[in-house]
């Protein structure tokens, strides 16, 4: 949802979110966020079966988030399946993001190979470099949240496979490799920081849209 949100903020690029939440005060929330940006909200699902998925975020006095064993809920998002509205969406699409974690995501990895639309993959913290080389070759967007002695194994991955490898650095940044060449952006200086929840998702938004557009 954070991703949508920002790149609806795009002009000219229509954004679709699909999803699934309870009914509930967690859905109202959600939904009452999202109201007036230009997203089609259509094709939310609503199972009344489970509470909307929410996590307890906890943060630090200088901004940064933290969490508890018990801060998640999402059972509600264990069993996604695509259903063929959903599959429709996708085969219209010219970019999907989805997150690693998502129940859905091996769907939508062979989806993309029948359908055709560009993939976005957040990886988050997943550090198991022999699994996600499995997944390479199916993704355009590779994007991760690193540090900077991971690099070396991206750049050389960049080498292999003709995907764009994107290595978040929080506060220092972000390095892209493409076919091994490097890139690399300053992190945008701000005064105070006073919650970073949605950094990563806002920058994955403006990375793809700003490169599709």
């Amino acid at each position: 949802m954070n991703f949508a949100a920002h790149a609806s903020h795009f002009k000219d690029i229509d954004v679709t979110l699909l999803g699934v939440v309870g009914k509930d005060k967690y859905a109202e929330a959600i939904m009452d966020s999202i109201s007036k940006l230009d997203i089609d909200k259509n094709h939310i699902r609503i199972d009344e079966r489970y509470q909307t998925a929410n996590n307890m975020t906890y943060l630090t006095e200088s901004g940064d988030r933290y969490y508890k064993d018990d801060s998640w809920n999402g059972k509600i998002l264990d069993n996604i399946v695509l259903n063929y509205n959903e599959i429709k969406i996708l085969s219209r699409s010219d970019v999907v993001f989805v997150h690693f974690w998502a129940s859905c995501f091996s769907q939508v990895v062979e989806l993309k190979e029948t359908l055709g639309f560009k993939l976005a993959v957040d990886f988050d913290v997943y550090r198991d470099f022999a699994d996600m080389e499995r997944f390479a070759p199916h993704v355009d967007f590779f994007m991760i949240s690193g540090s900077e002695e991971l690099l070396p194994k991206f750049k050389e991955l960049s080498n292999k496979y003709r995907c764009l490898f994107n290595v978040s650095l929080a506060e220092r940044g972000s390095v892209t490799y493409f076919n091994g060449q490097e890139f690399k952006v300053q992190a945008v200086k701000v005064e105070r920081i006073i919650d970073t929840t949605g950094c990563g998702d806002s920058y994955h938004a403006g990375f793809v849209c700003s490169y599709m557009y």
